[in-house]
């Protein structure tokens, strides 16, 4: 088999699994997912569908996402480059999880022939990275200048997630037992963003059609200002993503939002459990990103 130049791999907390990996040519890494104690992986032997569900008919159940193993990453690396002169690992944010500088320190151990990239990215915007990579991959670029391209532009990207239920924020310690049991009875449904490395607070709205309105106008402003040099130059994709729940609830988002931005063709993702598990079922989020071209 002849060798190839350069291996793309990214993780499961991009919302790409390893079926469609496959068929964009690279390796994805699943994340492991854990229900008191007992390790699962998302849409292997455990879906969206089944996690909701197992909370619901049990709510004191304890629930926590991780890493793969080192000696997994290592192994995969390893077996990589026995085909590739080069691996580029795309991993989640590392202002949301601890994978990204574990991955770093692995990386180490093989000479500068795995570059890890640092950009801050998770979900829609992950997978826009992965494209991205793919795109510098054809047009020759190495390695280290695609982690280079990919860390120059972490930030030019946007997230915002309006939480389907206050309930799982509670457990994952985001909210007061109080506050979510006030903001159950008033309706209020907060609206979260991710802008580079954390997850935070970006506004409170009562009810979720007054959400959907807050978040477009967010993404509008995003596209009309920060952003304006990329938007002007059709360097920009508005996405929507979502958590388990209705479809017709999905769709009806994804119509709203394609109005909104009618010279964009809107791409929509369910969100992958480890942001899922802390804001709930019912979550309806939406997001622009930069693409290189």
């Amino acid at each position: 088999m002849p060798r190839s130049n350069i291996a793309i791999v990214t993780d499961t907390n991009s919302g790409i699994f390893p079926e469609e990996g496959q068929k964009l040519g690279i390796t994805v890494i699943r994340m492991p997912f854990f229900l008191n104690g007992k390790q699962y992986y998302e849409n292997d032997d455990l879906s969206a569908k089944d996690f909701f569900e197992t909370m619901e008919n049990n709510p004191n159940i304890e629930f926590s996402t991780s890493m793969p193993a080192t000696g997994e990453i290592y192994t995969i690396w390893t077996e990589l480059l026995k085909d590739h002169d080069e691996v580029v690992y795309i991993p989640m944010s590392s202002g949301l999880s601890s994978s990204c500088a574990t991955a770093s320190q692995i990386a180490m151990e093989f000479e500068g022939k795995v570059q890890v990239v640092n950009n801050q990215r998770i979900s829609l915007t992950q997978t826009q990275s992965v494209l991205d990579a793919i795109t510098l991959k054809n047009q020759g670029k190495s390695a280290k200048e695609i982690k280079a391209i990919l860390e120059e532009q972490k930030y030019d990207s946007s997230i915002y997630i309006s939480v389907g239920s206050l309930d799982y924020l509670k457990k994952g310690g985001r909210v007061t037992p109080a506050a979510a049991l006030l903001g159950g009875m008033l309706k209020i449904k907060p609206v979260l963003q991710i802008q580079g490395e954390k997850l935070d607070s970006f506004a409170k709205s009562h009810g979720i059609k007054a959400a959907k309105k807050t978040m477009i106008k967010a993404i509008k402003k995003d596209l009309d200002g920060r952003f304006k040099e990329y938007a002007d130059k059709d360097e920009m994709r508005v996405f929507i993503a979502y958590t388990y729940t209705d479809e017709q609830i999905i769709q009806e988002w994804l119509d709203e939002v394609q109005t909104a931005f009618p010279k964009h063709k809107i791409v929509a993702q369910q969100l992958s459990l480890s942001i899922s598990c802390h804001t709930g079922p019912g979550c309806l989020a939406i997001g622009c990103a930069r693409i290189i071209k």
